[in-house]
């Protein structure tokens, strides 16, 4: 399958709807995403004119004339905007002029308000669509709504798969990005995986940030590998990396800028507590995780191999990239409470309504397997839609009131009718 056969449908649903009523659209996400091919299909056949800042043609034409640059009566679409901050507030003195929906179409690599000198970034004018890599739902062409489902459905979701756990090995290896899961060698999907680490580093967090210590960057995206959806205080990491503590926290924030990692917070009822929870880091394609460890789908399935971790880390990777298009507004969270009770994924609704997630690699659940759940549900009462563990057997079970067994792939494969 080539990397241009693919398209992330949701994503382009968004971002179409978006111009039609947003003056800037900006889809911001990690490189070879799918950025260009979504934009050559969004603009289709409209006016547009292109330019792209990772020509050095068009970077020097940005920064010699802003306002010329973005003079264009229709849709102007500009890729790869992090490298010339500047141009956004000529953009904004253009669509206040001229104040028509759909008149600049932006990407982004990186997030926009961690570049150094980043100007205002078009409060109230733009709309960011985040895109991720392809989710397996759009790889698979399946449904792709399990938040809307099990929202709608609590426990009484149902799902019969027929996914093996070697399959399920496979995925979190593959990953989502167009190009890697085009190789179905895994020696060149694994080259191309770590040619892509390195070039995130040498050229996208130099970008950013002025860094002293740029090696120890790729030593620091394996350390976070093997530490994958466990909670990683900069702290834990001084002695292995030989670094101080504030510059090991201020390159996490920029691996986390330029989407190798997202950082997902801890959860409590109280809102104000929810800063000072230690947040869990995982990265944001699962392949990159697997190729940081140098492991295949036939390792990862061994005895002592991290294959929990990775498939927990895979798990919270594709229901966030279903939060940005489930018709139920959710943030993500994790649960770790005094005792060291944990749930993997909290996922909690404007209405204070929540879905607890477990991940096991195991192809059986035991009762065990529901502590955290259970003591969740002491907590919250009725605001508990149900506690789920995703496991990677193929069946529905029922483990007492509003606590169910899951098949994995029941994250992709359900959706609402």
């Amino acid at each position: 399958m080539a990397p241009s056969e693919l398209v992330p449908r949701r994503a382009e649903q968004l971002i179409s709807a978006a111009l039609a009523d947003t003056r800037v659209v900006l889809i911001s996400g990690a490189r070879q995403a799918g950025k260009s091919t979504l934009v050559r299909v969004v603009a289709g056949n409209r006016a547009a004119e292109r330019r792209d800042l990772d020509r050095e043609q068009d970077r020097a034409a940005a920064l010699a004339d802003p306002t010329g640059f973005v003079s264009f009566d229709d849709l102007m679409v500009i890729d790869e905007i992090q490298r010339v901050p500047e141009l956004l507030l000529a953009i904004k003195v253009a669509v206040d002029e001229d104040p028509r929906p759909g008149r600049f179409l932006l990407t982004g690599s990186s997030r926009l308000f961690g570049m150094r000198g980043a100007p205002d970034a078009l409060p109230g004018r733009m709309e960011t669509v985040e895109l991720w890599p392809f989710s397996q739902g759009e790889i698979d062409g399946t449904p792709d709504g399990f938040i809307d489902a099990v929202f709608a459905q609590g426990p009484d979701l149902r799902h019969e798969s027929v996914v093996a756990r070697g399959d399920y090995a496979a995925r979190v290896v593959r990953g989502g990005l167009p190009e890697a899961v085009s190789r179905d060698d895994v020696r060149r999907r694994g080259r191309f995986l770590d040619g892509y680490v390195q070039a995130l580093i040498d050229r996208d967090v130099r970008e950013l940030s002025r860094i002293e210590q740029a090696p120890q960057l790729r030593t620091l995206a394996r350390l976070l590998a093997a530490r994958s959806a466990t909670l990683i205080p900069a702290g834990s990491l001084e002695s292995e990396l030989g670094l101080s503590r504030p510059t090991i926290a201020r390159y996490l924030r920029l691996l986390e800028e330029v989407f190798l990692v997202k950082r997902i917070p801890g959860w409590s009822r109280n809102l104000g507590s929810r800063v000072t929870q230690a947040p869990k880091l995982v990265f944001v394609d699962s392949g990159i995780a697997a190729q940081q460890l140098a492991v295949d789908p036939h390792l990862l399935q061994r005895p002592g191999q991290p294959f929990g971790p990775l498939l927990e880390g895979f798990v919270i990777a594709e229901l966030a990239r279903q939060a940005t298009w489930s018709d139920q507004l959710v943030d993500l969270y994790h649960y770790r409470d005094q005792n060291k009770v944990e749930v993997d994924v909290i996922l909690e609704n404007r209405q204070g309504r929540v879905v607890a997630v477990e991940v096991k690699a195991a192809s059986t659940v035991r009762s065990d397997d529901f502590r955290g759940l259970r003591r969740l549900a002491e907590r919250l009462g009725d605001d508990l839609v149900a506690g789920i563990v995703l496991y990677t057997g193929t069946s529905t079970l029922a483990f007492g009131d509003r606590m169910r067994a899951l098949p994995v792939s029941a994250i992709w494969e359900t959706g609402l009718s």
